[in-house]
């Protein structure tokens, strides 16, 4: 039987993927819980007419992501590391940081795009990559000066 998944199921397909399942898994577990639809010729177009749809919207969010990558790269942040005794480190610099001061300065990201692999804990300037779409990472300048 052909069946048309409406939702992604584990082990057997995506959403939107046209199987071939045996009847009575379809008719006894997929079509009761609301996971597939028998494949017929409307369903095929209203699956198509969805999948062009997101297609779509997915290339608006990657352009407006685009977009947000040459205004992070345009710019650059300045954290203030505090330096205890004999210039070591009292603190240090961690994505939240870096998160918090992208707020700041009214650039909206996700708090866990920041790819700060480790806190940093010295004076100088870093590429901190920010993760804004699975195809589009900035790389952002930030400065670290004494405080």
């Amino acid at each position: 039987m052909d069946v048309i998944l409406l939702k992604d199921v584990e082990k057997l397909g995506a959403e939107g993927a046209v199987l071939t399942v045996k009847p009575g898994f379809a008719r006894n577990y997929l079509m009761p819980r609301g996971l597939a639809v028998p494949a017929s010729p409307q369903q095929l177009k209203a699956v198509e007419a969805l999948r062009r749809q997101r297609s779509r919207q997915a290339e608006r969010m990657k352009a407006g992501m685009e977009a947000l990558k040459q205004k992070l790269e345009a710019r650059s942040l300045t954290l203030k590391l505090s330096l205890g005794e004999g210039e070591k480190p009292f603190g240090a610099i961690t994505a939240h940081d870096v998160f918090e001061a992208l707020q700041h300065e009214g650039l909206e990201v996700d708090k866990h795009a920041v790819g700060l692999k480790q806190p940093i804990k010295a004076l100088g300037v870093y590429d901190v990559p920010v993760r804004l779409h699975p195809d589009v990472t900035a790389t952002l300048k930030l400065w670290v000066v004494k405080e």
